[in-house]
């Protein structure tokens, strides 16, 4: 979420600052494979969400490592 604020992508509001409260950094990965695991409040969040899959995920809740080299993110519509 971070490195999309800072580079003014379009579609990420991050509202709530990372707080993982208004889903407004919704982001669809590719392979998610090798991200950390989601959390409660980020599962519940984004289960409520309309346009929700099983890729879905929070930028503002993993952080993009070395080790993700290739990882593809593409930013949810809003709704």
């Amino acid at each position: 979420m971070v490195a999309a604020t800072n580079n003014l992508i379009p579609g990420i509001d991050a509202e709530c600052g990372g707080a993982a409260t208004c889903a407004t950094c919704h982001v669809y990965i590719d392979d998610p494979t090798n991200l950390s695991e989601k959390s409660d409040v980020e599962s519940m969040l984004l289960e409520c969400i309309e346009n929700f899959q099983d890729n879905s995920r929070l930028a503002c809740q993993f952080e993009v490592r070395p080790e993700h080299g290739g990882l593809v993110v593409n930013v949810a519509p809003h709704m």
